[in-house]
């Protein structure tokens, strides 16, 4: 049902290293593109190549489809409330996708991991980098921060990501943060976001999750929330979501109130 084909591969060297090939064929992956730039992965969607091992770390190059240290950790708490088609803008990301590195270092201590990332310039912004460090010491609880920055010919951002979960028992609490300093007047933007998720039983879990995107140039905040169930018997899990927003697109009152829900099933065979 899908429009893609991807190919993997992956194998041990010699001398210890491990490299993988990931390979999405899409033809009309590029179709929105000016005529001129469709042909420029054509007929790629994303790929990669990763080289790794336990003495180098794992080093990623991907033609298409990175991530950076931020956008590897940048999904909110609550699963991106404001993706889900409301028509909320969304954070600004560091520069990140074609021709990008993603370097993950070795382990420098238990259960600390440090990461890095590089975008090369192209026509209308500069090179890019962006530095990570996760956390998992502690039984339930996992850290994440990362540092990055985003250039263009008009104007440059520091993006500083922040995600932070707990688990306790049956319950899950979340926090994230994406904030963004830019040059530009009126630019700064940050997105807040809190969720709480309870396992009911073995087959059924319920989660409740807000957003508020803060734009400077807005005097009117985007806030969202969410409210899921899931229930699984057998091989096939059944989920619904419903979703509210106001402020979207910095209309305040009834103009700016949007509501959707969602329907899903996945079977697992």
């Amino acid at each position: 049902m899908g429009n893609q084909l991807t190919f993997t591969g992956s194998g041990e060297l010699d001398n210890g290293m491990n490299v993988a090939l990931s390979m999405i064929i899409d033809q009309n992956d590029d179709s929105t593109l000016a005529s001129s730039a469709q042909l420029d992965n054509s007929p790629f969607d994303s790929h990669s190549v990763t080289v790794s091992s336990d003495a180098m770390g794992t080093l990623v190059f991907s033609g298409e489809g990175g991530s950076s240290a931020n956008s590897a950790i940048d999904t909110t708490a609550a699963g991106d409330l404001w993706n889900n088609g409301s028509g909320i803008s969304g954070p600004i990301a560091p520069n990140a996708g074609n021709n990008s590195l993603f370097y993950t270092l070795p382990s420098l201590m238990d259960d600390v991991a440090v990461t890095a990332s590089y975008s090369p310039g192209r026509a209308g912004q500069d090179s890019a980098t962006a530095f990570g460090i996760g956390f998992t010491g502690v039984e339930g609880l996992s850290l994440n921060v990362a540092q990055g920055n985003k250039e263009t010919l008009a104007s440059a951002a520091e993006i500083t990501t922040f995600k932070a979960s707990y688990a306790i028992g049956s319950v899950t609490l979340g926090y994230s943060m994406n904030d963004a300093e830019t040059d530009a007047s009126g630019g700064d933007e940050e997105l807040t976001s809190m969720n709480i998720s309870y396992t009911v039983s073995d087959n059924m879990s319920v989660s409740y999750g807000v957003e508020t995107f803060e734009n400077e140039g807005s005097s009117v905040d985007e806030e969202m929330e969410g409210f899921g169930v899931s229930y699984t018997t057998g091989g096939v899990t059944l989920a619904a979501n419903q979703y509210n927003a106001e402020g979207v697109g910095g209309v305040a009152g009834v103009a700016g109130e949007k509501e959707r829900w969602a329907l899903s099933a996945t079977f697992a065979f």
